[in-house]
């Protein structure tokens, strides 16, 4: 527990960072009007795709031979990473199907 604290404190400045973007990221997306969903969709899967590249460089660094918590930061990045940006792509697929012309018969 002593750990924890002295983790906590000496890592301050960047527990602060995290917790005001996150913050603020909730309140500009809240914001957000229905008519920029799609290119902030494609923005988010530019990120995650950054963050796919990450979490392989990541692993690439860790050390294999045991459980570690890099080993495990570095698998659920590829995963999550993976996970949004196929169903980014999904879904800004589907929204573009939305204006094509339809065909007649």
């Amino acid at each position: 527990m002593e750990n924890l604290l002295v983790y906590f404190y000496e890592n301050k400045d960047m527990i602060f960072i995290i917790a005001l973007s996150i913050f603020l990221g909730v309140e500009v997306i809240s914001n957000v009007p229905s008519v920029l969903h799609t290119p902030l969709m494609s923005g988010a899967n530019a990120i995650s795709g950054v963050i796919i590249i990450g979490g392989i460089i990541l692993l690439g660094h860790t050390d294999m031979t045991g459980f570690s918590l890099n080993l495990v930061l570095g698998i659920f990045a590829v995963i999550f990473g993976a996970l949004n940006v196929f169903g980014g792509f999904v879904v800004t697929d589907r929204m573009l199907e939305m204006f094509k012309k339809k065909k007649k018969k």
